[in-house]
């Protein structure tokens, strides 16, 4: 990470996409221009073909604003949605498997929850991220894991390949966050639960005090 670039936005969907959400997320965009660059689309227990179509008009807007547009756990999603990459958890398949379905260019990021052998491991496989967490209580997923800062600064000084943290944060609570080093804050409930352009504005504001 270079020193000068300061912490950015990674968005992740809420269960239901349906409805206004696609106006919900351009809005999100237009208020966090430069700061969200990652969008994950998350949605759980549909099957590919509606997935497909509700991931259609989301995957559009992230394009029009030069935001990636990752899907969560489905490596065969990606592939078919051309996303730009994958998100994979501890049990949704292999860094090499989905670089070999998706090729080179694709994101591929891990969940390492607060283990530093699974993020070397990510690391070794060809992540293109590792995302840490959980850091704080979630509404919007049951946390298992729990993570503290120390992992952040550790993985920061010791490696180039980015950082995310995830899990209940909020503007509020991300400052340590991004002063142990987070390359970028995933949110979801911070943003979505409430006026989702005041919300970006409040991360920005957060960040802009680096």
């Amino acid at each position: 990470m270079d020193e000068n670039i300061p912490t950015q936005l990674y968005l992740i969907s809420p269960l239901d996409v349906s409805g206004d959400f696609p106006q919900r997320l351009e809005r999100a965009l237009e208020a966090g221009k430069g700061l969200v660059t990652a969008f994950q689309f998350r949605v759980k227990g549909i099957d590919q073909h509606e997935a497909a179509a509700l991931a259609e008009p989301l995957q559009a807007i992230c394009a029009a604003h030069e935001v990636a547009f990752i899907v969560n756990d489905s490596i065969a999603l990606a592939k078919r949605l051309k996303a730009d990459g994958v998100h994979l958890g501890q049990k949704d398949g292999d860094v090499r498997e989905a670089r070999e379905e998706l090729g080179r260019e694709a994101q591929i990021g891990v969940t390492c929850h607060a283990s530093r052998h699974l993020a070397l491991e990510a690391g070794e496989a060809g992540a293109d991220y590792v995302a840490f967490g959980a850091f704080f209580p979630s509404e919007t997923k049951e946390t298992e894991h729990r993570a503290d800062t120390d992992i952040l600064a550790w993985w920061h000084g010791l490696v180039e390949i980015p950082s995310v943290a995830i899990g209940g944060i909020t503007p509020e609570n991300c400052r340590p966050l991004i002063e142990a080093g987070a390359d970028f804050l995933a949110v979801s409930g911070a943003v979505w639960s409430g006026d989702e352009v005041a919300a970006v504005e409040a991360f920005a504001e957060q960040i802009a005090r680096t």
